[in-house]
């Protein structure tokens, strides 16, 4: 219902601005086109390890000493097995309608995606959570497990759902896509500003739309957008863009002059022939024809982030139109007013435009100076939903209303804190059942293997040669003690969290007390993991997970 609300919201506004360009326009329609990726794991594996099978994801595990470096299962053919999977997986879709056109491997090692031909965005996000379903009835018949969690494994790429994003009028006419025409130029212009000013002023609800415990330990790492939304338009559309500006602070120049100019709007079908988006490290990128959001959770509800866009472009086209109208019913010429409101908007967003390396510590600085956010602690970034900008979207475009929104609010809190509740119940089982018992038998041979040697060896001889095999005793009896120490801690950490009064204050103390346990007791059972005989380490590792054929 809300996502309906988004685009019956949207259509209004977006009818309304086509307006002044063509009368003909009658409704304005939102299109989705996602990417979905996911990880396929043997099933005799999978069941294997209980923290994949309890979270979704490997509470522990070395990196595999050969991961993704090459790239070869990214550019190398799809195993046979998986391929099997693939077309009996495009059988079901296209029997219930879905219309899948892609399959490809990913990235890391049995990772993998699946497209479909761009929908209507009601439709197209129907279609993908039947999907999800599917995958994962048609993996068990060949034997595989679909992982779709954000960050199954540590190390290597994570799974996102970039959501292609476009506006296409009754009149057969993409908004985001360069014409042929001057006109129809400044139609296109007009909507591209207008989604720079969304993202800017909406950048703290996009981040609250996509954000959970899951795509958290995604986003900012090496192959997903950082947590600072910015947008990539591509160096042409940028320096038109400041071209606009420029020749309309030329003050010499008289409305009809500026017009006779056309801007240098002229050009734009030319320098887009090939504006394929260069930039994979861009949160919200201009790839030709349409806007790719790619901070999306691979096991998200497209409509989580298609309400907010959605509502926060018809937000912000209604000002656009309000700003227009004002100047006109003052006197002012409508294409004067049209070409005054765009300059002032590209000049109010211009920082949410960058073209960089997203992933660099520069870009975090300079970030920072622009006015940016980088919102790391997902409570934080659930409660910006609360915020006056956030509100004044998804209240005054009449998607939610009051106690609508505090529940929704509720809920993500919620669904965080319980995840982080599993996840830390899980490693602490694990970690106290499974791999200190193993560290301890393993302790013994070694303990074993000492006595014997100093049964055979002189004293002398004994030092020198038993030296290694002690410190190994050793760190493993250090690592054992800190293992448990902070699972205790971990433990009553979460005793103190459970027993707080509101869901603000449990996620909060669940992000802040409880979560850092996990890397910790992580990083000490990995390893142990490099240290302990392979023939008893009790789970499967991730040489095994990740190259399964």
């Amino acid at each position: 219902t809300p996502l309906l609300k988004a685009l019956n919201s949207v259509n209004k506004a977006a009818t309304a601005v086509c307006g002044y360009f063509d009368k003909n326009v009658k409704h304005v329609y939102s299109y989705l086109g996602w990417e979905q990726e996911y990880f396929l794991v043997d099933e005799s594996l999978y069941a294997a390890r209980p923290d994949l099978v309890l979270t979704g994801r490997t509470l522990m595990g070395h990196e595999s000493a050969k991961n993704q470096q090459l790239e070869d299962h990214y550019f190398g053919a799809i195993p046979s097995r998986v391929e099997a999977f693939m077309q009996d997986l495009e059988i079901e879709c296209h029997m219930l309608g879905i219309p899948v056109k892609t399959c490809h491997n990913e990235v890391a090692p049995n990772q993998f995606e699946v497209a479909p031909i761009f929908e209507e965005t009601n439709l197209a996000n129907d279609h993908n959570l039947l999907l999800m379903s599917v995958m994962r009835e048609v993996a068990r018949r060949h034997n595989f497990r679909v992982l779709l969690h954000e960050k199954p494994f540590k190390g290597v790429n994570g799974s996102g759902k970039h959501n292609n994003w476009s506006l296409c009028t009754d009149t057969g006419i993409n908004l985001f896509s360069p014409a042929k025409t001057a006109e129809g130029n400044m139609l296109f212009l007009t909507f591209i500003v207008n989604v720079l000013m969304m993202v800017y002023k909406n950048q703290d609800l996009l981040r609250a739309s996509i954000v959970s415990a899951g795509n958290s330990h995604r986003l900012g790492a090496n192959e997903a957008p950082p947590a600072i939304l910015s947008i990539f338009l591509g160096r042409h559309l940028s320096h038109m863009l400041d071209e606009v500006v420029a020749r309309l602070n030329d003050a010499e120049l008289t409305p009809d002059e500026k017009k006779a100019l056309q801007l240098g709007i002229g050009r734009i079908p030319a320098i887009l022939q090939d504006n394929t988006d260069r930039n994979r490290t861009s949160p919200f990128a201009f790839t030709g024809n349409r806007f790719e959001f790619r901070a999306a959770g691979s096991s998200a509800n497209c409509a989580a982030s298609m309400i907010v866009i959605n509502a926060a472009m018809a937000h912000q086209l209604n000002e656009f139109k309000t700003q227009i109208d004002k100047l006109v019913n003052g006197g002012m010429e409508q294409e004067e007013a049209l070409y005054k409101v765009l300059k002032e908007t590209i000049i109010a967003s211009q920082n949410i435009r960058f073209e960089g390396d997203g992933y660099s510590e520069e870009w975090k600085a300079e970030a920072a100076r622009r006015g940016l956010t980088n919102i790391c602690h997902v409570p934080e970034a659930i409660l910006k939903f609360n915020d006056e900008q956030s509100r004044a979207v998804l209240i005054g475009e009449k998607i939610f209303n009051e106690n609508e929104l505090f529940c929704r609010i509720e809920v993500e809190l919620e669904k965080f804190t319980k995840k982080v509740q599993i996840e830390s119940r899980v490693l602490g089982d694990l970690a106290i059942n499974h791999i200190v018992p193993t560290a301890v038998i393993y302790q013994n041979r070694l303990l074993e293997n000492l006595r014997g040697l100093k049964e055979i060896f002189s004293t002398e001889e004994y030092e020198e040669l038993t030296e290694d095999r002690k410190n190994l005793v050793r760190e493993i009896q250090n690592r054992i003690l800190a293992i448990k120490k902070a699972v205790h801690n971990m433990t009553e950490a979460r005793k103190v969290a459970n027993h707080l009064g509101s869901q603000v204050e449990k996620a909060f103390s669940y992000e802040e007390q409880v979560r850092p346990y996990l890397e910790e007791i992580r990083d000490h059972i990995d390893h142990l993991e490099l240290e302990i005989d392979d023939e008893i380490w009790p789970l499967p590792k991730y040489r095994e997970l990740l190259f399964t054929k």
